[in-house]
């Protein structure tokens, strides 16, 4: 018996270290550990303009590295709480090794609405900040047209929100 006794405890050991081991990436969503879209090649000159989603938000950037925002959403968890900004601000278009970023900031806000198809995970809705910032990957559709995105909600999940070249644009 002491044999198998020895055994049981010698699994038991196996498998508490199995699942530490196995913790730190449990939750390792598609993006968290995304390294960027590999495109080094677009110029601020390529980015500037008018760009839009599917729900509504229009981002205008200026040549002159100034942004108008409308009805732009959080990214990340900030997305579940249902605000969308609209206002001035800055942006720049960055490069590291995973590829070009565009960081859009807000600062300041004229407006601040709830999205119609908001999921707040909190009855007591935040107030929205008064000032925000994005980081929107820079990447290229199969039509080699620009596109910008960022992730939104649950990390596991990986949903993205996505902006196209504006319409007549």
């Amino acid at each position: 018996m002491v044999g198998g006794s020895r055994l049981r405890a010698w699994k038991a050991t196996l498998g508490g270290l199995m699942v530490v081991l196995a913790a730190p990436t449990a939750c390792a969503g598609p993006y968290q550990y995304y390294e960027g879209t590999g495109i080094h090649d677009t110029t601020a000159g390529e980015v500037a303009g008018g760009w839009e989603n599917v729900e509504g938000t229009r981002v205008v950037l200026r040549k002159d590295g100034t942004a108008l925002l409308e009805k732009l959403d959080g990214q990340d968890f900030d997305f579940e709480d249902g605000w969308r900004l609209s206002g001035t601000g800055t942006w720049q278009l960055t490069d590291d090794n995973g590829g070009q970023v565009v960081r859009l900031t807000l600062t300041a806000r004229t407006r601040a609405e709830s999205r119609p198809t908001a999921t707040a995970t909190d009855t007591s809705t935040p107030e929205p900040p008064p000032t925000y910032a994005w980081s929107f990957y820079v990447d290229r559709d199969q039509n080699d047209e620009l596109k910008l995105f960022f992730f939104h909600g649950d990390p596991d999940i990986g949903n993205t929100y996505v902006m196209t070249r504006e319409t007549g644009s």
